[in-house]
C-alpha cells in the first residue's frame, strides 16, 4: 500500500469515526429538553472523574489547564458557584497561585495561558466577591506579560499586542483569545489599551494586506480568515498555499473574529467585513475547516462563543442557506456524546483524546446553545 493511499485511508477512517450530524427538525422545546439532559448527564460523569485534589486530568503537558476549562464548562453550563465539585476545582486551581499574581504549575513553562485560564473560571465562579483579590493580582500579572512598550516591545515587533504560552514565547492567537477573554470577564470593556493592543496582534494574523498587516503572505492568501501567529511573516498551523501564502483556518478565524468584535469593531470595518465572508465561505460542523479533526472541539465552544458574542442566532452562509447553529450542535452532540456522558475527539492532538477536556468544552459550547 503506498504512503498516499494509506494517507487517505487513515483520514477516512477518522472522519468516519465522528458522527456527522444528520439534522432533524425539532421544537426549541424538545432541543432545550435535550441540552438540559446532555449537560445533566455530563455532569454526572465529571463527578466520577475528579481527582481527590479537585483536579481534572493533570498531565506534564499542563496541571492547571484541563481543570480550568472543565470548571468553565460546568460554571458556564449552570453549575453552582458553591457545588462541591466546582469548589474542589476552584481550590485546586487556588493552590498554584503566586504572589506576583500568575497561576502556574511546577515545571510548566506556559504561565500565561494557566493564568488565563485560571482567570476565566475564577472570574465565574466569583459572584459573590470570594476570588477579586486573586483576580486583581492575576489581571494585573497577566497584562503585565502582553507584549507592549512597558516591556520593552515597540509596535514595529510582530509580537506586540500578543501573548505567548509563557514568558519571551513567541505571541500566537490561541493566547491572544484567552487574554482577551480573560480581560473582558475581569471588567475591560472594547476601550481597555490591553484589548486595543490586543487589536494589533490579531490584525496581524488576518489574511488581508491593510495597513494593520503588511506582511507579504497576507497579499499571497488574502481571504479575510486568520492564521496562528505574525511573527516571522506569519505562521500557520494549516500550512501554505502553492505560492507561499498561509491557509487560513476556521479555530483562529473565530478566534479572530470574536476578539476583534469585543475590540469594538462593527460590519463597517473591512477586517470585520473580510472576516464574517471568510466565515460564510467556510461554515462547517463536522470539521475545523483548515485542519480537519484537529482542535475539533476547541473549535466548536469558538464557533457558539463567538456567533453568541455577534448577536447572530441564525448565520446565513455564502450560498444563503440560513443556519440555526445552536439546534445544529445541539443534534450533533447529542448524537456524539458516550454512554458515560463523555465526549472524545478520535483526534487526539492538543489533549482532545481526553475526555475530561473535550467534555469541558463540550460543556462551554452548550451553555450557548439555550433555546428560548
Amino acid at each position: 500500500m503506498t504512503r498516499l493511499v494509506f494517507g487517505v485511508l487513515v483520514s477516512f477512517l477518522l472522519l468516519t469515526s465522528v458522527t456527522v450530524a444528520q439534522p432533524v427538525k425539532k421544537s426549541d422545546a424538545k432541543l432545550e429538553k435535550t441540552r438540559q439532559e446532555m449537560i445533566a448527564k455530563a455532569v454526572a460523569f465529571l463527578r466520577t472523574t475528579q481527582q481527590e485534589d479537585g483536579s481534572f486530568s493533570p498531565s506534564p503537558q499542563s496541571v492547571i489547564g484541563p481543570t480550568g476549562i472543565v470548571l468553565m464548562g460546568l460554571l458556564q453550563a449552570g453549575v453552582p458557584a458553591d457545588d462541591p465539585m466546582v469548589k474542589k476545582g476552584i481550590g485546586f486551581l487556588k493552590k498554584y497561585a503566586h504572589e506576583n499574581g500568575s497561576f502556574s504549575s511546577p515545571g510548566v513553562k506556559i504561565i500565561n495561558y494557566e493564568t488565563c485560564v485560571a482567570i476565566c473560571a475564577l472570574s465565574l465562579a466569583n459572584p459573590g466577591g470570594e476570588y477579586t483579590e486573586l483576580l486583581k493580582k492575576a489581571d494585573a500579572f497577566i497584562r503585565g506579560q502582553q507584549y507592549t512598550e512597558k516591556n520593552g516591545h515597540s509596535m514595529d515587533d510582530p509580537n506586540y499586542g500578543g501573548l505567548g504560552y509563557g514568558l519571551g514565547e513567541r505571541a500566537d492567537l490561541s493566547n491572544t483569545e484567552f487574554f482577551v477573554e480573560a480581560i473582558r470577564l475581569t471588567g475591560g470593556g472594547a476601550d481597555d489599551e490591553a484589548i486595543q493592543r490586543a487589536l494589533v496582534f490579531v490584525s496581524r494574523c488576518q489574511n488581508l494586506p491593510s495597513e494593520h498587516n503588511p506582511s507579504p503572505k497576507a497579499a499571497k492568501n488574502p481571504d479575510g480568515g486568520f492564521y496562528y501567529t505574525a511573527e516571522n511573516g506569519g505562521e500557520s498551523s494549516a500550512g501554505e498555499t502553492a505560492n507561499g501564502g498561509l491557509r487560513s483556518y476556521g479555530s483562529m478565524t473565530y478566534s479572530g473574529f470574536k476578539s476583534m468584535i469585543y475590540a469594538g469593531l462593527t460590519s463597517s470595518d473591512p477586517r470585520f467585513q473580510a472576516a464574517e465572508k471568510w466565515l460564510k465561505e467556510n461554515y462547517d460542523l463536522n470539521s475545523n475547516p483548515g485542519m480537519g479533526l484537529q482542535g475539533l472541539y476547541y473549535y466548536y465552544q469558538l464557533i457558539s462563543k463567538t456567533l453568541d458574542v455577534a448577536k447572530m442566532p441564525v448565520f446565513v452562509t455564502a450560498d444563503n442557506q440560513k443556519h440555526d447553529w445552536k439546534a445544529e450542535l445541539i443534534e450533533l452532540f447529542a448524537l456524539r456524546q458516550n454512554e458515560d456522558g463523555s465526549w472524545i475527539n478520535p483526534q487526539k492532538r492538543w489533549l482532545e483524546g481526553d475526555p475530561n477536556l473535550v467534555t469541558g468544552y463540550v460543556l462551554m459550547t452548550l451553555s450557548n446553545c439555550k433555546k428560548d
